[in-house]
């Protein structure tokens, strides 16, 4: 049979508290966290006749875009190197659109319906403008 002398209970102890201690301090995401993430990407990609063997639309990389809700804007968020991007936001019906000089060009708005405690998933492409 294991026998402990006190020296071991204490070193078992100061063990627990500092993994409490580690695990505590962790971030976690929230269950009940809400907003849009996914990628926006733009078509066509290139002018001119799009060809079979060459991709027609491509990520839209670090890009401005703007969240509202009616007529006020309530985020922001810039998209990564892929087009990806993730923002919060509480449940309701949003409007997202590009805010930028490019974007008097070509389609740039996107509808939204965000669910509580639930991120919703899209997968937007933006018309480009180019024929």
């Amino acid at each position: 049979m294991l026998r402990m002398n006190n020296r071991s209970y204490y070193r078992l102890g100061g063990v627990f508290v500092s993994l409490f201690l580690v695990l505590s301090m962790t971030e976690t995401v929230s269950a009940d966290a809400s907003g849009i993430e996914g990628v926006i990407s733009v078509s066509p990609s290139r002018p001119g006749p799009q060809r079979a063997d060459a991709p027609s639309k491509a990520p839209v990389a670090k890009t401005a875009f703007v969240v509202m809700k009616g007529e006020e804007k309530v985020a922001s968020f810039t998209t990564d190197a892929q087009g990806h991007f993730q923002v919060s936001l509480p449940a309701g019906h949003y409007l997202v659109r590009r805010e930028d000089p490019g974007a008097a060009i070509g389609h740039w708005r996107f509808d939204v319906d965000v669910v509580a405690g639930k991120m919703t998933t899209v997968d937007w492409t933006g018309d480009s403008g180019m024929r």
